[in-house]
């Protein structure tokens, strides 16, 4: 295929993922654009603009930006795509209103070439058909950018020639060029006081291959061939925490600048260390330390109701055992704006789809954030990995004091068994909890008897190197209080030196065993009734508190 014919292949499909979505057809262009200057018979928008001596400066840099697509460089120039039978809407800047010559440098490179592409060019071109009238016209420029045109303006820029007609669209001539207005994720990438934000966000970016809107080319050996592949960008991280480079949504961020992100990022990542069997571990770490630290940083604003009262963050997608499944979990940030608010004393930087509050410090804790409460209801019998000398029913019982309105029943097999439950404890970070049982008194069941429970509690988990360690908590004999709900606290900011978060493979598990000596039946109770297990997140500062 020579060059003439890559060009005119690629001229009628380099920007069909945009044409797709902003096309807009018309049926009667003279109805349709009433008013309209007419043009010279067959002239088209390149034709056009060429002629024009106020317009150079524009025409060079048209010339020289080439085409990307699937983030790769085409033969195709936007002179080449203006002089197309494809249909568009152009702003045009006059002469010395913008940096020809910076804009020509960079086209020099891959990189800049790209960048001139979507900063400059497409945010001067619509592919819809925009007359300026006293009615406001929305456009959706090809960098997906949105503008308004109303009354020979857009924005403070005035058309100086408005509604010039050719044979494939419309010519505006602007006196100035159009700004280029970040979206939330240019900015934290962009700016220099952000930009290690918005590395560590891009580095979850990745080609997603659409075999459906690919042009086949048959089946080779086995393997289906391609002579038009269509790719499209996704970022994984930004799908759980909301869509910062989507231009028709308006989030609201949050975060610190260099420093105070180095900071916390640094100590976020230690939470999400994995064991060495972990595939990828280090990949994961990266992943969830950036999901920790962004989960309650965006806000969407169609959910909020006044910000200057509450921010709700989005709601969170992986949920601890502490929730019901399927359970939509918000956190909510009272008075943002006062002192001691998360946006106290933040730099506002506006963006086209929200705004980026910036401070030098997080603005958060991380026991009210990703450090949370882990609860596993007596209840979930599906928690369980191994008894013995028991049998155990979930109960219902509703009262303020049980969680979730429901406990397990645990009842020796004998009179004098000596029965033992494992739990599995999901979603632990490395980090300290307080590991507690919440144990009911008989009477939640009806009963008279005052007899305390005894029994002894062990820990099991993973170190780095995925060997398995326990702790027998001391060796303790704990004992209930048979009169009241009791909270038995079996160890004190005990420490997880690896990461179990969302795992399937049970790795940390919590043991009960019932140590009443046969002389002690008398005094103690074989039968159980479990509310919970929780483990209450410690840091050195919620300590201190």
């Amino acid at each position: 295929m020579n060059t003439k014919s890559i060009k005119q292949f690629l001229l009628a499909g380099c920007v069909c993922c945009c044409a797709t979505a902003v096309l807009t057809a018309c049926s009667d262009w003279n109805d349709h654009y009433e008013g309209i200057a007419d043009a010279a018979e067959g002239a088209t928008l390149w034709q056009q603009m060429k002629a024009n001596p106020q317009l150079s400066d524009f025409c060079e840099v048209l010339e020289q930006t080439k085409v990307y697509r699937m983030h790769k460089k085409t033969p195709v120039s936007y002179a080449d795509l203006l002089n197309s039978g494809q249909t568009f809407t152009v702003m045009a800047p006059v002469n010395n209103s913008f940096d020809k010559n910076s804009l020509l440098q960079q086209v020099q490179t891959a990189v800049g070439d790209s960048a001139v592409e979507k900063s400059f060019v497409q945010n001067h071109i619509t592919r819809q058909l925009v007359s300026s009238t006293p009615d406001a016209a929305k456009m959706l420029m090809l960098n997906l950018k949105h503008l308004t045109m109303a009354n020979g303006m857009i924005d403070d820029i005035h058309l100086t020639a408005p509604n010039t007609k050719s044979s494939n669209g419309v010519l505006h001539v602007i006196e100035r060029a159009l700004p280029y207005k970040h979206n939330i994720l240019e900015m934290l990438c962009d700016n220099t006081a952000l930009e290690n934000i918005g590395a560590n966000i891009r580095r979850f970016n990745e080609d997603i291959f659409d075999p459906a809107t690919s042009v086949s080319n048959g089946v080779v050996d086995g393997v289906p061939v391609y002579v038009d592949s269509v790719v499209y960008e996704r970022n994984r991280l930004l799908e759980y925490v909301g869509l910062l480079d989507a231009e028709d949504s308006t989030y609201l961020v949050v975060v610190p600048t260099t420093e105070g992100w180095n900071e916390i990022y640094n100590e976020t990542a230690q939470y999400f260390l994995y064991d060495k069997s972990i595939e990828k571990r280090d990949s994961l770490q990266q992943f969830y330390t950036m999901h920790a630290l962004l989960e309650d940083a965006v806000f969407n604003m169609t959910d909020q109701k006044s910000i200057n009262d509450s921010l709700i963050s989005v709601p969170y997608i992986y949920t601890p055992q502490s929730f019901e499944k399927g359970k939509k979990v918000y956190h909510v940030f009272q008075k943002p704006f006062e002192e001691g608010g998360i946006l106290y004393g933040a730099e506002k930087l506006p963006c086209s789809n929200g705004w980026v509050y910036t401070t030098p410090k997080w603005s958060f804790k991380p026991t009210d954030t990703f450090f949370k409460e882990l609860r596993t209801e007596g209840e979930s019998t599906w928690m369980i990995t191994q008894e013995r000398d028991c049998s155990y029913n979930a109960r219902r019982q509703i009262a303020d004091s049980i969680s979730s309105d429901s406990y397990l029943q645990i009842i020796p097999r004998t009179g004098t068994s000596n029965w033992q439950l494992t739990f599995r404890l999901n979603n632990t970070l490395a980090g300290d909890y307080d590991i507690c049982a919440v144990i009911l008194p008989q009477s939640v069941a009806g009963l008279s008897s005052e007899k305390p429970c005894k029994f002894k509690a062990t820990i099991s988990y993973v170190d780095e190197d995925n060997n398995t360690q326990t702790f027998n908590c001391n060796n303790t004999q704990f004992q209930s209080n048979p009169e009241r709900v009791d909270t038995v606290v079996l160890a004190e900011a005990f420490h997880f030196p690896t990461c179990n978060f969302d795992q399937n493979e049970v790795k940390v598990t919590l043991r009960l065993e019932c140590s009443i000596l046969a002389r002690e039946t008398s005094r103690f109770s074989r039968e159980m009734y479990l509310d919970c297990i929780y483990l209450r997140p410690r840091t050195s500062k919620s300590d201190e508190q």
